[in-house]
Order: C-alpha cells, then sequence, then structure tokens
C-alpha cells in the first residue's frame, strides 16, 4: 500500500462515501468519524463511542467497500470508540445546523407511554398473535418481521403494541426510536415544506433505527403526505430499519391510497387484532383496576361489566371508570347492581348515554365543566381564539355535547360561536381521532364523560 498521508487518504475515502450514502446520511453519521490507522489490510476508523456499535453494523460494508475502492486495493474496515482525550470532537447533528434551524421548535415525536407496556397487555384468543409479532419486533427489531402492520378495530389494543414495542426497545436496544401517528407526520410535513425544513424533516423520519406510525389510514386523500411516506418507507425499509404500521383496517382495504403504497405496508407481516372474548374482557378489566388502584370490595361488578358491556377494550374501561364515579358523586356503594345499571344506560360504543339521562344537561353546563378542566373561561370555548389549548377543548366540548345530550349539531354550533354543523362534526371526529391515538387524551375525555353522566344521574334522582 502507497505511503499518503491520513487526512488524504480520509478524504478520498469520504468522497466514495458521499457517493455511496448520500449528503443526508454521511453528514449524520460518517462525518464524525477519524481515521486512526492503516496497517498491511486494515483501516482503522474511529467513531464517537455511543454510536460506534450502530455505525459498525449498519455502514461495516460500505465502509469496507469505499476504502477499498479509493485505496484500490481489497482492505478490511476495523471501527473503535473514540478516545474522549482526543482531538476529535464530532459534532452532532443539533451542533451541525444552522443557528436559525437549531432555534427553531424540534420535530415532533411521542414518548412511549408508561400504562401502555407489554406487562399491562391483556392476552387473549383475538390478540395472541398480534402480540407474539410484537413482542418479536421489539426483542429483534429489524430481523423478525419488518414491517410489521398491526390492524383491527378502534379500542383493541393496537395503539397499546405501538407504545409496548416502542418503550422496549428504548430501553433495551439503545437505538433511536421514533414513535408517531399519520396525522403528526402530515402537519410536521406541510410545516416542513412552508418553513423550508424538509431536510431536517427526512433527517428526523428517516434516520433512526425504528419507527412506529399510528393511524396510518389517516394518510388517505393526502398525496402529497402519501408520497412524501411512500419515499420514507422506502428509505427506512432499504437501510434495515423496523417499520411497524398500526391501522383500523388491512392494506387491502386502504383503497385510497395508491397501489404502489399498500403493496409496500403489505410487504411483512399483517397482524389483525379481533374484540375481545368474554375471559379477555374480565381479564382486561381486573388488570385495569389493579393499576389505577381501583378497590372492587364486590367481585361481580367486574363480571357484570364483562358481560354486558360489549364491544372493546377500551369500551370495558370507560364503563368501569363511569360506574366508580356514579358510586363516588351519589354516595352509593359499587355493587353488581349499580354496574348493571350503568351498563344499561350505555350505549353501544360506551360512551353514548340514553337521551332520558343526559337530557338533564344542557350545551351551557358542559361547556362549562370542559372549560374548568382545561382552566379556561367559558367564553373561550364560545369566542374565536384559535391557540392549541383553546381549540382542542372546543373540540372536546362539541363532542361532549353530541354524546350528552340530544340538541342538534346546529344548536351546539351556535353556542360555541355560531361555528357550522360541519364544523361540529369535524370536531367530533378528530377528538375520536386523538382519543384512539393519545391514551392521555383518551382518558382525559372518558374521565369528563363519566363525571358528566354521574352530574346528569345524580340530578334526575
Amino acid at each position: 500500500m502507497p505511503v499518503t498521508s491520513t487526512d488524504t487518504v480520509w478524504k478520498l475515502i469520504a468522497t466514495e462515501l458521499r457517493s455511496a450514502v448520500g449528503t443526508d446520511l454521511y453528514e449524520i453519521w460518517l462525518a464524525p468519524l477519524r481515521l486512526e490507522a492503516i496497517e498491511e489490510s486494515v483501516v482503522t476508523l474511529a467513531a464517537p463511542a455511543s454510536t460506534r456499535a450502530w455505525v459498525a453494523d449498519r455502514f461495516g460494508a460500505v465502509l469496507a467497500r469505499s476504502a477499498s475502492k479509493a485505496l484500490a486495493e481489497r482492505v478490511e474496515v476495523r471501527i473503535i470508540a473514540e478516545n474522549k482525550g482526543s482531538g476529535g470532537n464530532p459534532q452532532s447533528l443539533a451542533d451541525r445546523r444552522d443557528p436559525e434551524l437549531a432555534s427553531r421548535p424540534a420535530m415532533p415525536s411521542r414518548d412511549p407511554s408508561p400504562k401502555y407496556t407489554f406487562e399491562q397487555f391483556v392476552i387473549g384468543p383475538a390478540n395472541r398473535f398480534a402480540h407474539g409479532a410484537a413482542l418479536s419486533v421489539a426483542e429483534n427489531p429489524g430481523v423478525a418481521y419488518n414491517p410489521l402492520f398491526i390492524c383491527g378495530p378502534p379500542g383493541v389494543g393496537k395503539t397499546h403494541l405501538l407504545h409496548a414495542i416502542a418503550g422496549y426497545a428504548r430501553d433495551h436496544s439503545g437505538g433511536r426510536v421514533l414513535l408517531t401517528n399519520a396525522e403528526d407526520f402530515a402537519s410536521s410535513f406541510v410545516e416542513a415544506i412552508r418553513s423550508r425544513r424538509m431536510e431536517e424533516f427526512k433527517a428526523h423520519h428517516r434516520q433512526v433505527d425504528m419507527i412506529l406510525v399510528d393511524d396510518v389510514q389517516f394518510l388517505m386523500d393526502k398525496a402529497r403526505t402519501e408520497e412524501e411516506f411512500f419515499h420514507t418507507f422506502n428509505s427506512l425499509s432499504e437501510s434495515g430499519s423496523q417499520i411497524v404500521l398500526a391501522s383500523d383496517r388491512p392494506p387491502p382495504q386502504l383503497e385510497r391510497l395508491q397501489d404502489r403504497l399498500r403493496d409496500r405496508l403489505g410487504s411483512g407481516l399483517v397482524a389483525p387484532i379481533g374484540l375481545p372474548d368474554p375471559v379477555t374482557r374480565l381479564a382486561a378489566l381486573k388488570k385495569r383496576a389493579h393499576l389505577d388502584g381501583i378497590e372492587v370490595v364486590d367481585e361481580k361488578v367486574l363480571a357484570v361489566l364483562a358481560e354486558k358491556a360489549s364491544g372493546n377494550i377500551r369500551t370495558l374501561e370507560s364503563s368501569l371508570i363511569r360506574a366508580v364515579a356514579f358510586a363516588s358523586l351519589s354516595g352509593r356503594e359499587l355493587t353488581a347492581d349499580l354496574a348493571d345499571e350503568v351498563v344499561r344506560d350505555l350505549g353501544h360504543d360506551g360512551l353514548k348515554p340514553t337521551p332520558s339521562r343526559t337530557a338533564h344537561l344542557p350545551v351551557a353546563e358542559i361547556s362549562r365543566v370542559v372549560a374548568k378542566e382545561f382552566g379556561l373561561d367559558s367564553e373561550q370555548l364560545r369566542g374565536s381564539g384559535r391557540t392549541a389549548q383553546v381549540a382542542w377543548a372546543r373540540q372536546v366540548a362539541m363532542f361532549l355535547c353530541r354524546q350528552h345530550t340530544r340538541a342538534s349539531t346546529s344548536s351546539i354550533g351556535s353556542h360555541f360561536g355560531d361555528r357550522t354543523h360541519s364544523a361540529v362534526l369535524y370536531a367530533c371526529r378528530r377528538t375520536e381521532e386523538k382519543m384512539e391515538s393519545d391514551p392521555a387524551c383518551d382518558q382525559q375525555v372518558r374521565m369528563l364523560s363519566a363525571n358528566l353522566v354521574a352530574i346528569s344521574e345524580g340530578r334526575s334522582r
């Protein structure tokens, strides 16, 4: 091998690397590398200790090819951890950003909910397959099933499994995990175009070891977002990153997505989840009561709820919350009879009380209760304010008015600042979507719903 300065050799290798992986990947992962030594046919590179294993695993082959091409002979590449005392102090991606970009808000990402772990997931015949696939992916990301597509109706545990995978991977793999949903992806994409941050958007979504995307069905009818998601999917797939997706229907039924994206979504393992059977429903209620610290003296309470509260896991949890709230606010004991009464008053989705019960609460009072929960004034919900807090509270209030009164959408809209029928329907749909994808929002709305029912029933007695 000809004697050449290490700086010159590294420049030659770097040129080959940029050509092989592209500028984005090079700048983020390979620019921090330093050429330590060349001995016989071994090229030794130093990488930051935090990324050494990942770079060696993901880029080892391309590093060897690029070094061999640059040196015009076959060489091996060895990657060692950089000495903390060495002169090299590679910048992180954030440090290398333009100062103006660094001052902007970070791209959104979600933290796994501590309530949604594998240990807390109740396994039954309808979800055993999906649970097993999710656990395999968490333990062996990029190896077991890639992509993993979990599908099923609302409230059966899809979001729970995504959070469980993300939490396990973060705790055990040491790689970068991005947990998001299709709506956040779409809104971030639009904002990135508007603010000219597309390179940052791409790095945020593509330079990860694992990405988990909930509610994929919301990509439908968003042509430009779908196009970007398609390219993001391809980039992640080519780099070997683990992809986990969830939707309320299997890929073939996502008719309004392009064929090529539907094919990609279904190219790995599709794991359906169905509605729970009675045994699973009872086990889920027992676990929820335990996790929430709810003491149920009469074991028949849970048996009644499991038997008579039909539907998904979310419906069951809603019925339990409502029963506990009603018992507390009305001063009655939580008994099997009370549970039976609560179930009889539930609608088919576990949230809709019967009109005769809810007619006691006017729209104005629901607005007041919701405003208080969010630390707002009722007039703010009636006004034109569009801050995130006010807009979300207003949507929740309109949703609960639909659930808990017999008022028409026009009447509800009139109360909330003369909003239209379509605006009320959008608010209800938006609230349902956030409840499905965000556990904290789901719990907050359900507690509000249970409290409203308890207030209404207390007044009717």
